[in-house]
């Protein structure tokens, strides 16, 4: 019941803001999986803070938060998480912050781990967001805008294949020590084997000298709007015009929004594209055909008589 309190206060809060012109942008966080997620939450420095830093999303769960203007940082999902009943330490077998408890406080997240980054209201008043693997991958994430006025290269993005069965086997991340048990993240080359050529450090510290490897281009050939290396630039990063824009983000976005022929996202060797001709969101998604919004006035009448019901 306090979940659900929680998320409730948050959406409400999400729709006073908008329907009363402050802050206009927010996150809707869902958990896809058949698994619980704790999602992570970092701001950038100079930014102002989230409401949450860290929380958990069980099977099935959303949660709605609004983002401050201005906002930059990254979110990503949590995996295996668990309190030590010895010590109370909170810690996750993928994606953990290091804080010892659910929220990051100030920490990000230990690769590997899929991102979704953020800068809201920045240069010529865009929002520039993206889906990054340079970190390696644990979970599938979709980040689909919503409600953004026209303009920019406004579109959903992500990496919706799961990889973590089909991961090279020296770039898999097992789930017991030595390298046994089912594949549970993907680790990035850099990650793995630390080499100036695969993290764009040093002498290949730049876009003329860093170049796709062919671990790269395992990612980039299953998510291929996603950074799959430092200077991916060109076909990873999206931006929306400014204006009440919602972000869906999705772990484990739902199979059918994407045509795959039949091919089950997680059947290895047929993995899921996402680019310009294989994308189908759902309207449980994109929210492509709502109907016209009640008269602001009534809409913050009702929200405040629910918002103080659910305070209670």
């Amino acid at each position: 019941m306090a979940s659900l309190h929680r998320a409730l206060v948050g959406f409400l809060l999400v729709v006073l803001a908008a329907v009363s012109g402050a802050a206009s942008k927010s996150f809707t966080i869902t958990n896809n999986c058949q698994y619980t997620v704790w999602p992570g939450i970092l701001s950038s420095a100079g930014s102002a803070g989230m409401d949450a830093t860290g929380f958990a999303l069980a099977s099935g769960e959303s949660r709605a938060m609004a983002v401050p203007s201005g906002w930059s940082g990254r979110l990503w999902g949590r995996t295996l998480c668990s309190t030590d009943a010895g010590t109370s330490r909170f810690s996750c077998v993928t994606g953990d912050c290091r804080s010892g408890k659910q929220d990051c406080a100030g920490g990000g997240a230990a690769p590997p781990a899929t991102l979704a980054e953020f800068t809201m209201d920045g240069s010529g008043g865009m929002d520039f967001y993206d889906v990054s693997l340079v970190d390696g991958y644990n979970l599938p994430v979709l980040v689909a805008p919503q409600g953004a006025a026209a303009g920019g290269n406004c579109a959903p993005t992500g990496c919706m294949a799961e990889l973590n069965g089909a991961c090279p086997a020296d770039l898999r991340v097992a789930s017991a020590p030595g390298g046994v048990g089912a594949g549970v993240a993907c680790k990035s080359a850099c990650e793995a084997f630390g080499s100036a050529e695969y993290c764009c450090s040093g002498d290949h510290g730049n876009p003329s000298t860093c170049k796709p490897s062919p671990y790269s281009q395992f990612f980039k050939n299953a998510c291929p709007r996603a950074y799959s290396y430092a200077y991916d630039d060109a076909t990873s990063t999206f931006t929306c015009a400014g204006g009440d824009t919602t972000y869906a983000i999705t772990f484990c976005p739902s199979t059918t929004s994407v045509k795959a022929a039949g091919a089950s996202p997680q059947a290895a060797g047929r993995l899921p594209l996402m680019n310009d001709t294989m994308v189908y969101l759902g309207a449980d998604q994109l929210g492509t055909a709502a109907a016209a919004p009640p008269p602001s006035s009534l809409l913050l009448a009702v929200a405040a008589l629910v918002l103080a019901g659910a305070l209670c």
